[in-house]
């Protein structure tokens, strides 16, 4: 009965594990974007009378660039491009390229690719138009930021990443700080995780470059992806990371012997080990291993968000910091279930005690360094709720508040097996914890054996019959211990399924554009809106929508111009879920001003080649009027969204 309770258990986590592995790789078809166009010169949808002589980009953060992350298409789709993209001079958020003499009137598309400070790619693009605008060939359609099979593969190896380093690092702590007293079942967590994170930076190392180009798994051994790889800052990081683990191999080896040879040399004095741990390390031992801890932990922090934005060598450290606690506490309870589970000699109660503090003081870093990383990455309570980040945060705060409660589950047995393992006044201390902890196994003669050397006088010593009180007092420790010890192993393993998921939602979160950055994005789309004397040239409008089938969801870009009363120019783009522009079939669009009772006036959007636009919209009143947007994405399939925008006089 017990072995089928067992498999049951064991099949519901795997199918919990399982199911929460679906959910993320669901999720994880292209990461959103951590930069986002702040203007655009000439900008988005302008009519120019003279043609310029470059195209000039500006992000909210810098961006990396290659000689063709900038492509201007004439009206023809030929490229006019008279030189490579490079970056303003003195300014690293900045891209230009220069652009061909006597450009022929029309409608010109700006096809653009670059990467994030964060190491993300992220690509768009957009209109502007010559003398007045006209039909274009050009295929706006511009590919995607990310190509789905390499974005899900190049996604879980990230997430086998996190998961290996928190084994690794988790393990190693655990074994040098609790110090249980046999690291045999141990041993294969390490290999695991060094073997894992061993291969997904190989394998993220060939990734890199498909993943940053949106290219497919076929170019994963294109020598000039992997050149470019390894010039660029995370592929720098990739290289440490793979020297740092061959760094990591040595201690390893190196400290399990020394481990052994202190293990032997106390065993052989009489010495040490009273209270059932393995040996202690030495200094030297800590401080290499924390070395090349914080040196593995600062490979992820000069890659993701905390090497972009504000107060980055804050940000870096509280990085740092939060993946190490992250590690030492999940990583940590997989070796605590592995040796309450799998180890032959008992786990002593000073051990699981030891862990408990480790994990109470990870905690507290966690908090501490989670609060700070929120506030960067949020700025503002409005975007708790209403940005990605902010919503996917507050999921991982609740994930957090559930790990916590088995947490104090696990504290309060650890409570109770250290409370079981003080000794009593009819015992030598020292041998009280070798007998609570031989008791919780069920092993009697132990007790008794323990008991029996009590060299102490005393009625213990002078009557060592079962039926006297000391032994006595031990078979009820023993129960008790059992049972707690069961308890601890029950509530530790509810931390490691919790803490699965925490680790999920963390890396989703970072493969998430941060809340600040979404709202100043928005803010700079509103003011490119806006003339330099206070009235807009144009109106923006990104609506997204969601017609409920499999792909069927995106944003659709409107622009107004001049946004004022009178005739307007309309133009309407469709954004899919990759990132990029796609085509629909069809696109409705009307205004009604609700006050003057005017409308729903029509603008009569036809297929402009690649966008859906008009020329002729008439708007006679100044106000807010509604504007109302039907996005067909098939001959059944349509969804409407509405707005408000400002109609100037």
């Amino acid at each position: 009965m017990g072995r089928v309770r067992r498999t049951h258990r064991a099949a519901a986590l795997a199918a919990l594990l399982g199911t929460l592995f679906l959910l993320l790789l669901g999720g994880a078809t292209s990461a959103s974007a951590h930069s986002a166009v702040r203007d655009t010169d000439p900008r988005e949808g302008s009519v120019l009378r003279t043609a310029p002589r470059e195209v000039t980009m500006t992000f909210t953060e810098s961006v990396g660039i290659t000689d063709d992350s900038l492509r201007v298409l004439s009206p023809q789709n030929r490229r006019v491009n008279a030189g490579d993209t490079e970056h303003v001079s003195g300014s690293s958020d900045k891209v230009r390229v220069r652009l061909r003499d006597d450009l022929p009137d029309g409608t010109f598309t700006v096809a653009w690719r670059v990467v994030s400070a964060d190491s993300h790619p992220i690509s768009g693009a957009f209109t502007f138009s010559i003398g007045e605008p006209s039909a274009t060939t050009a295929a706006v359609s511009a590919e995607p930021a990310v190509n789905p099979a390499s974005g899900a593969l190049y996604d879980i190896a990230r997430y086998a990443a996190y998961a290996a380093v928190a084994l690794l690092i988790g393990v190693v702590v655990f074994v040098l700080a609790c110090r249980p007293p046999s690291t045999q079942p141990l041993r294969g967590l390490v290999r695991v995780g060094w073997w894992t994170l061993l291969g997904t930076t190989v394998l993220l190392v060939f990734l890199r470059g498909p993943y940053e180009r949106g290219t497919g798994p076929s170019t994963l051994l294109d020598p000039d992806l992997i050149e470019n790889t390894l010039t660029s800052r995370p592929g720098w990081a990739l290289l440490a990371r793979l020297v740092l683990l061959a760094g990591v191999a040595v201690f390893l080896v190196r400290t399990e012997a020394a481990l052994r040879r202190s293990g032997a040399k106390e065993s052989g004095s009489g010495s040490g080990q009273v209270s059932g741990q393995g040996p202690a390390p030495t200094p030297a031992v800590v401080a290499v291993g924390g070395f090349l801890a914080l040196a593995l932990a600062g490979t992820w922090a000069v890659a993701e968000h905390a090497s972009a934005g504000i107060q980055v060598p804050l940000a870096m450290t509280s990085t740092m910091l939060h993946l190490l606690a992250m590690a030492v506490w999940l990583g940590g309870l997989g070796a605590l279930l592995t040796a309450l589970h799998r180890s032959k000699t008992p786990l002593p109660a000073a051990s699981v005690h030891g862990f408990s503090r480790l994990a109470f003081t990870s905690v507290t870093v966690l908090v501490l360094t989670g609060v700070y990383q929120s506030w960067r990455g949020l700025g503002s309570w409005d975007a708790v709720f209403g940005t990605s980040y902010g919503r996917i945060l507050v999921a991982k705060v609740c994930a957090v508040v559930v790990l916590l409660a088995a947490a104090a589950f696990s504290r309060r047995w650890t409570a109770r097996l250290t409370e079981t393992a003080r000794p009593s006044k009819a015992r030598v201390p020292e041998m009280a914890v070798a007998t609570a902890v031989s008791a919780s196994v069920s092993v009697s003669g132990a007790v008794s054996d323990s008991t029996s050397v009590d060299s102490a006088p005393g009625p213990a010593a002078e009557d060592p019959s079962p039926s006297s009180s000391p032994p006595s007092s031990s078979s009820a420790s023993g129960a008790d211990g059992g049972a707690g010890r069961r308890a601890l192993r029950r509530s530790v393993l509810a931390e490691v399924v919790v803490g699965v998921a925490v680790l999920v939602i963390t890396t989703v979160l970072t493969g998430t554009q941060p809340g600040r950055a979404e709202l100043e994005t928005a803010a700079a789309a509103e003011s490119t809106a806006n003339a330099a004397g206070g009235g807009p040239t144009a109106s923006t409008t990104l609506i997204p929508f969601d017609v409920g089938t499999p792909g069927g969801h995106g944003k659709v870009q409107i622009v107004l111009e001049p946004g004022r009363v009178g005739e307007n120019t309309v133009e309407a783009v469709v954004i899919g879920p990759d990132g990029g522009i796609a085509t629909v079939p069809e696109i409705k669009l009307s205004f009604t001003l609700r006050a003057q009772k005017i409308g729903p006036i029509d603008a009569r959007l036809t297929d402009q080649g690649g966008y859906w636009g008009t020329r002729s919209l008439n708007l006679p009143l100044a106000g807010t009027w509604t504007m109302k947007v039907t996005i067909r994405t098939s001959d059944i399939d349509q969804v409407s969204e509405t707005r408000q925008v400002k109609i100037a006089p």
